[in-house]
């Protein structure tokens, strides 16, 4: 009987546990100390964020051969965003089995439904190129637009251009981004955070009746559980093909650079 496909993913996928799927942590860096994400409690404000070691993607490969896999397939946040695919790659060539990278060119459950459409399908029994087939497929079929109370935090990080963020900081808009080609790009510009969020509401509809059939959604937030409810509640009642409704809070990674009050919509859209 041949051995498993085992799936490997970091920490901003922001799933939960999930049968058949390692997940390798993300660090964040407060005052010159490292901590993986999900143990940093610190304010966000002072905080960096760094990709893992290549030595830790080195380890759980090593510990998931020796456990009886017989490939990996690894899913990872954007790498025009992170070096995070970087040190998997680099990890991967030391493997002791073969190890498949998968840049998904998202963030969040942009990452965390290609690792789920991988995780099925090494769950049937598909050898790594299908597990990253599947993966890279359902990447290519997700739609990631946030809103963020300011731009400060990305623009800290980097991570919008340096024109958009300064017009939206000077003109004290509530900003609309999206993610497009791996990169966090601003795409509305916004004056109220009740318009940002009908808006975020009305592109994710539109995102879903595009794909003309069954669709899951996830609506992610950093510390603004009831604006995420509320959101997911009238998302409920608008998209009949829904099949699966996500709320997820992100973790310290993702926040060193939306800071709080953050609230973001991903669509996966059916597949062929």
């Amino acid at each position: 009987m041949p051995r498993s496909v085992a799936v490997v993913t970091d920490s901003t996928a922001y799933l939960p546990p999930t049968p058949g799927v390692s997940v390798v942590p993300v660090q964040v860096i407060s005052h010159g100390v490292p901590y993986d994400e999900g143990s940093f409690t610190g304010d966000l404000t002072s905080a960096t964020t760094s990709r893992p070691a290549p030595s830790r993607f080195a380890a759980c490969y090593a510990a998931l051969a020796a456990e009886g896999a017989s490939a990996v397939v690894s899913v990872h946040l954007s790498s025009s965003l992170s070096g995070t695919s970087e040190s998997a790659l680099l990890a991967a060539k030391e493997a002791p089995v073969p190890v498949e990278v998968v840049d998904s060119g998202s963030i969040a459950l942009g990452v965390g439904y290609p690792v789920l459409a991988a995780a099925r399908a090494a769950s049937r029994g598909a050898g790594m190129e299908e597990v990253a087939g599947e993966a890279a497929r359902c990447a290519g079929r997700t739609r990631t637009y946030f809103y963020a109370d300011s731009l400060d935090h990305l623009r800290r990080g980097g991570r919008v251009g340096t024109a958009a963020s300064l017009v939206g900081s000077a003109l004290a808009i509530k900003p609309l981004l999206h993610v497009i080609d791996g990169r966090v790009e601003l795409l509305e510009k916004v004056r109220t955070a009740t318009r940002a969020i009908a808006r975020l509401e009305d592109l994710a509809v539109g995102a879903a009746e595009q794909g003309g059939g069954p669709v899951e959604v996830a609506v992610q937030h950093l510390g603004a559980p009831s604006r995420a409810e509320a959101l997911a509640e009238r998302l409920s009642a608008r998209l009949p093909r829904l099949t699966e409704l996500r709320v997820v809070e992100v973790g310290a990674v993702i926040g060193v650079h939306v800071g709080p009050g953050m609230l973001g919509l991903t669509v996966c859209l059916p597949g062929d």
